[in-house]
């Protein structure tokens, strides 16, 4: 009788182990990072043909035209389906706007570049607050996180030699110079003055890097992608990738403050739903304008479009493809 007792305690105990290591390791079951050995810089990456397609795409909308034409939007893409060779297409992609909350990525990768040195404690108040800070864009959490290191020490991450992802030679990037608050001393970025603003191509790049493993150290690369995973604000990006697929991982970032929209996003799912889209813009319309990027996206991308049916000929029984 106690063998039997034992047994079904080590089976109990076996299997509560079991629940806590999936638990853990729920972060960790999707197709990033890539092998850090095959990452790729986007300026290397530029794809002709993608590139056409993407400006072709969104030109025919008039209003997206407009935009454009008045520097008010700006749209990165990035195809992810090949790992050795990815495919980078964007539309002023060097142009700062401001970006709202988008920005709170830099805060996000700087709190962790200080805890990997050992200048922020990685406590559970820190955890919290990034959580609320990438999840759900609370400005207190925040700014807390802000104040712990401050703006200098974010300034100096962006602009480090492991990044750049703020060169004042490329039209400026990613930028955080105020807290997340009222009435507070502002740190303005030194070509436009932007308290808190991006580039696509830098938002692109912060992605990129993510998806290869290349932010901060690989274990806390890993802690980056904890953060920014199954965001809890359901609009703009969000609300039309839910539509056409609830089982995507969405490593996500947005923001909103008047005419400003931004949303950026990380996407891995089936169906050749490897991609990374990042949209800025100024227009009142911002926030649908950027649920309707997700299907100009995926149609530039060739995602969910129906093979050509095949035709047999009966003089010449050679399949061939119907002609669009």
């Amino acid at each position: 009788m106690s063998k039997l007792v034992t047994i079904y305690s080590i089976s109990f105990i076996l299997l509560f182990l079991s629940s806590v290591v999936s638990a853990q390791y729920r972060f960790s079951t999707g197709t990033y990072p890539y092998p850090s050995e095959l990452y790729q810089e986007l300026d290397t990456q530029i794809d002709v043909f993608l590139q056409n397609k993407l400006i072709n795409k969104i030109s025919k909308n008039r209003n997206y035209r407009r935009l454009l034409k008045q520097k008010r939007m700006a749209v990165g893409l990035v195809d992810l389906r090949d790992p050795e060779n990815i495919k980078y297409a964007t539309v002023n992609g060097n142009h700062m706007m401001y970006s709202a909350s988008l920005p709170k990525i830099a805060v996000l990768l700087s709190a962790l570049e200080c805890v990997k040195s050992n200048i922020l404690e990685y406590d559970e108040a820190l955890k919290k607050d990034m959580r609320l800070m990438i999840a759900k864009s609370n400005n207190a959490a925040t700014t807390r996180v802000i104040e712990r290191m401050g703006l200098d020490k974010i300034a100096q991450v962006l602009q480090s030699d492991d990044y750049n992802f703020y060169d004042i030679n490329y039209g400026g990037g990613l930028w955080v110079g105020k807290k997340y608050a009222k009435a507070d001393v502002r740190k303005p970025d030194p070509l436009f003055g932007i308290s808190h603003g991006a580039t696509v191509h830098q938002v692109c790049r912060f992605y990129t890097m993510l998806a290869y493993g290349k932010l901060v150290s690989s274990v806390y690369n890993e802690e980056m992608q904890k953060y920014l995973v199954r965001p809890e604000i359901n609009h703009k990006f969000v609300k039309t990738l839910k539509r056409l697929d609830s089982n995507l991982l969405l490593y996500r970032k947005s923001g909103s403050w008047r005419n400003f929209h931004s949303d950026s996003v990380l996407i891995d799912g089936k169906n050749g739903r490897r991609y990374i889209l990042v949209a800025l813009i100024e227009d009142p319309g911002g926030s649908k304008i950027c649920r309707d990027l997700i299907k100009v996206a995926e149609s530039v991308l060739g995602i969910g479009k129906k093979p050509a049916p095949l035709i047999i000929d009966k003089e010449k029984p050679i399949m061939r493809e119907a002609k669009p």
